[in-house]
């Protein structure tokens, strides 16, 4: 009897279950199954706005004849990761302390922006109020969701999912967009958070940026306008990509485009960025600096090699990092295997060098290069805050391409930003500054009289007696021949390159320096709301600015998060990270 009155129940469990397996779609979930096994081509749900512009239907002026078929390798490629051996219970407990107290202060800036800047691109952490700086489309909350998915924030995180369901990307709060800062935040971290969490939503969301971000492309050369009037393309105005181009903004596309196009099954995405690469691809033996690209670019009559200008620094930095992603997206693509190495061998020859420091460091700085002639450069010995990136990006290039030098020349890049970090009196490294270049690698022996010449020349000061005064004056660490631009703006770029590092290598001192850095940077910037820049890391007094963008949440806090974290979250060998720390899954 007791079975019988348990069998209907038994029965309707059972048809539920069946049915729920057969309408996952309620869920809007994608089952984390292989590419195979995806139908060939994803299409998005579409709007129930009809009233609403779609701009998938805006009529193209310069529509493509075929695509570019996405580039697929069976190649296995070498393992990233380091082999980490069990931790110690003791160690264990040590970071996992360290990981909370991270946690702590995301989740403290995320209450903050969640309360007093909701739906507005940043909040503004010592007043309190709300910015819109990146086309009023939230940009904090589309840059932290992957942060909150990793960080185990699972509330906000579908919280977040909900709001951002209700953003429109035909309405701006400015009348020009940067394609590249539109591209990298929010088609990123769409896709970022859809790889992680498997929301389909998500991957409609990151399909209604790329469509309008495609109508970017819609020029007579296919290549696309970077700082992009978005009212003037919904009208259907004529375009023409610009004739001065920022090389960073037209060379960073690859990446998000080329996961958009693996997940949905749709050239159309690999191809509006493969013809951009592939202008890179024949031009890079043409520059000044054969090997590198110059800094500013002609995307109207692609002319991508005039120019005198070098650097792996800022304006030029993620097309330089992109490449060795884009290998290891890809599976192994020889085209972006050579680009990788030619720009490193030559960016190592003419833009890297070992500065003269008290304590004879072996560390390394990356530059910038001149050159009017071709194959003739002269260094410019400027060390930046934002190409601190460069030990990371070199470390897994040489990891994925059995290269240990680059392994090891990203290790001493890493470690001369660690170093401009531990230099300052607040512990953390300054935007822009100059130091002293060694004659050579080998001969770089501390002397403070061709340091002080320097602080001299640097000031345009002649007198020996003046270096001492110009030194206290501008609060120079010893080292340092100047300081530029004496911010801190809370930038990920040191511990992006720690964590790679950390990671590919093994090495626990790194997560010391992690913590220390990370220490420093929680008690200095910390306001009533949250964090903010700094405008001064060589005066404890300096006030702060009233700014914090989206990449605090987005990058640095989620790389010390992961430093943090047991090996296999977010593994270097499963997914490859975007510029904007946004990980998307290798295929």
């Amino acid at each position: 009897m007791a079975i019988r009155r348990r069998w209907p129940m038994l029965l309707v469990l059972t048809i539920a279950f069946l049915f729920l397996l057969q309408n996952l779609d309620f869920l809007h979930v994608i089952p984390a199954s292989p590419d195979k096994d995806r139908p060939k081509q994803y299409t998005p749900n579409q709007s129930v706005d009809d009233e609403r512009f779609h701009w998938e239907n805006l009529p193209l002026r310069y529509p493509v004849s075929s695509y570019n078929a996405l580039a697929r390798s069976k190649k296995t490629l070498p393992r990233v990761q380091h082999a980490f051996p069990r931790e110690s219970s003791s160690h264990a407990l040590e970071r996992q302390e360290r990981q909370q107290e991270v946690k702590r202060v995301l989740k403290r800036c995320w209450s903050s922006y969640r309360e007093r800047a909701w739906l507005s691109d940043e909040l503004a952490p010592v007043s309190g109020s709300k910015k819109d700086t990146f086309g009023g489309w939230a940009a904090t909350l589309a840059d932290t969701l992957d942060t909150l998915w990793i960080a185990d924030l699972k509330e906000e995180f579908h919280d977040g999912v909900e709001a951002l369901l209700e953003i429109d990307f035909t309405k701006i709060t400015q009348g020009e967009i940067n394609v590249f800062e539109t591209t990298i935040r929010y088609l990123g971290g769409f896709i970022a958070a859809f790889d992680l969490s498997g929301d389909r939503r998500l991957l409609d969301k990151a399909v209604e940026v790329a469509e309008m971000l495609y109508i970017a492309f819609d020029t007579p050369n296919r290549m696309p306008i970077t700082r992009w009037n978005v009212e003037d393309a919904a009208a259907g105005k004529p375009q023409l990509a610009g004739e001065g181009v920022l090389v960073a903004e037209i060379g960073s596309l690859s990446l998000e485009f080329t996961r958009l196009a693996q997940i949905t099954k749709n050239d159309k995405w690999y191809d509006c960025i493969d013809r951009i690469m592939q202008v890179f691809d024949r031009q890079q033996g043409s520059s000044n600096i054969p090997g590198m690209w110059p800094l500013v670019v002609n995307a109207r009559t692609q002319d991508f090699a005039s120019g005198d200008h070098f650097t792996l620094a800022a304006m030029a930095d993620s097309l330089y990092e992109y490449l060795p992603k884009m290998y290891a997206l890809l599976g192994g693509s020889s085209m972006y295997a050579k680009m990788y190495e030619q720009a490193m061998n030559t960016a190592i020859e003419v833009t890297m060098f070992r500065p003269m420091v008290p304590d004879n460091a072996d560390i390394l700085l990356s530059g910038s290069a001149r050159s009017t002639h071709k194959g003739e450069s002269s260094l410019e010995p400027q060390g930046q805050h934002l190409v601190c990136f460069a030990g990371g990006m070199l470390a897994l290039g040489g990891r994925l391409l059995n290269n240990e030098t680059h392994v090891e020349l990203g290790r001493k890049l890493t470690d001369g930003c660690i170093w401009t970090y531990e230099a300052t009196p607040l512990g953390i490294m300054p935007e822009v500054f100059d130091m002293q270049p060694c004659p050579s690698d080998a001969e770089c022996t501390w002397n403070e009289s061709k340091w002080k010449a320097k602080v001299l020349e640097k000031a345009s000061q002649d007198s020996e007696a003046d270096a001492s005064s110009i030194i206290q004056r501008e609060r120079l660490p010893q080292g340092f021949t100047s300081i530029s631009d004496r911010r801190y703006i809370l930038r990920p770029e040191a511990i992006e390159s720690v964590f790679l590092l950390y990671r590919i290598t093994g090495d626990c001192l790194l997560q010391e320096k992690a913590w220390q850095m990370f220490t420093n940077i929680s008690k200095h910037t910390e306001t009533e709301f949250a964090n903010a820049a700094l405008k001064d890391v060589t005066d404890p007094s300096a006030p702060k600015d009233d700014s914090m963008e989206s990449f605090w949440t987005a990058e640095t806090l989620k790389y010390f998060y992961l430093i943090f974290s047991e090996p296999d979250l977010i593994s270097l060998d499963k997914f490859v990270f975007n510029t904007e720390a946004h990980p998307f899954k290798r295929p």
